[in-house]
């Protein structure tokens, strides 16, 4: 019985780092807040992989880890947001800051009515986007605020597009290894309390790339579709 409640307990753990951000966002603590989504994505990453592993899978775990996921890739990263550069924009700051949630809401809604592929997302992963959005506000000191404001918007379009993204979650994990993940996750916190101001920053740039990569690849795709169009329009006029 514990062994088919333990993915329930790694998603509740994502929750409360959820919650745990939200309160040091709050607290001006930006850093800190966004290593909380930081480790959150790992316990999302883990939860599913358990649950197959134990053959633990059910309807309840499904509805609780995307409810967990609006709160901590959702509400959390688009709360640091603000506290960081959207306060400063008055009313349009806070529909922006609206606006992050309400497209992760409905990208999980699609991805839980819809038929889905092992091998890709449609549309960018809301555990991704949290995760680019959380880490991306600790650059302010670098970008302009109406890069990091249009970034937010980018994202929050990325999952409710159509753009296809590599599926990683189903790989699975031997029962031989399992205790590989506490593991991971002991060196994740230890490197994260080692360098709390680095350590968010160097996470972004791998999701960014993650981000940036479905952008590329839907953009190929438009293209071939272009120029295919294109190909058969001379054809016909041949004919």
């Amino acid at each position: 019985m514990i062994a088919k409640s333990l993915p329930s307990l790694f998603t509740i753990g994502n929750l409360f780092l959820g919650i745990i951000s939200l309160v040091l966002a709050f607290d001006d603590k930006h850093g800190y807040a966004a290593i909380m989504v930081i480790i959150g994505m790992f316990l999302d990453g883990v939860d599913g992989r358990v649950a197959r592993m134990l053959n633990a899978q059910s309807e309840f775990g499904k509805e609780l880890d995307s409810l967990s996921d609006v709160i901590s890739f959702g509400v959390a990263p688009a709360f640091i947001m603000y506290m960081v550069v959207l306060n400063q924009l008055g009313m349009m700051g806070v529909i922006i800051t609206a606006l992050f949630p309400i497209c992760g809401a409905l990208r999980l809604a699609r991805f839980n009515s819809q038929p889905t592929s092992p091998h890709y997302f449609v549309g960018l992963p809301i555990t991704a986007a949290g995760g680019i959005l959380a880490t991306f506000a600790l650059y302010a000191e670098v970008f302009d605020r109406w890069m990091l404001v249009a970034g937010m918007i980018i994202l929050s379009y990325l999952m409710i597009s159509r753009i296809r993204y590599p599926n990683f979650k189903k790989v699975g994990i031997p029962k031989h290894t399992f205790w590989v993940i506490p593991l991971l996750l002991i060196v994740i916190i230890t490197i994260a309390y080692l360098f709390p101001a680095q350590f968010p920053k160097v996470i972004f740039i791998p999701l960014g790339l993650y981000a940036v990569f479905g952008l590329y690849r839907g953009w190929r795709t438009l293209f071939r579709k272009r120029r295919r169009r294109d190909a058969d329009v001379r054809e016909s006029h041949k004919s």
